[in-house]
């Protein structure tokens, strides 16, 4: 695996905005995301759809990453190699 994109876990989520999430990951940073773009296919339309189940994103604790009660997930690697750190370095 490259060193610039570490094997990462998303250790809490916090919604900001239509589609858009700040992740933290268990290696300290802090980055934020719009997942609008990767809100497609069969599991997520019920994600995208309705903003009050969005909202019901949640800490898959074993998986390392964020999920939805539909069980719908992304992957955290690309949550974290996809999002932007809130304070540009």
């Amino acid at each position: 695996m490259s060193e610039a994109f570490p094997l990462v876990h998303v250790t809490s989520v916090r919604v900001l905005g239509r589609y858009v999430v700040e992740l933290t990951f268990d290696e300290g940073s802090v980055k934020v995301i719009d997942l609008e773009p990767f809100l497609w296919g069969e599991m997520f339309e019920p994600v995208k759809a309705d903003y009050d189940f969005f909202m019901k994103v949640e800490i898959e604790k074993d998986a390392g990453t964020i999920t939805w009660p539909n069980g719908a997930d992304l992957s955290p690697r690309t949550l974290y190699v996809e999002s932007k750190p809130t304070v540009p370095a």
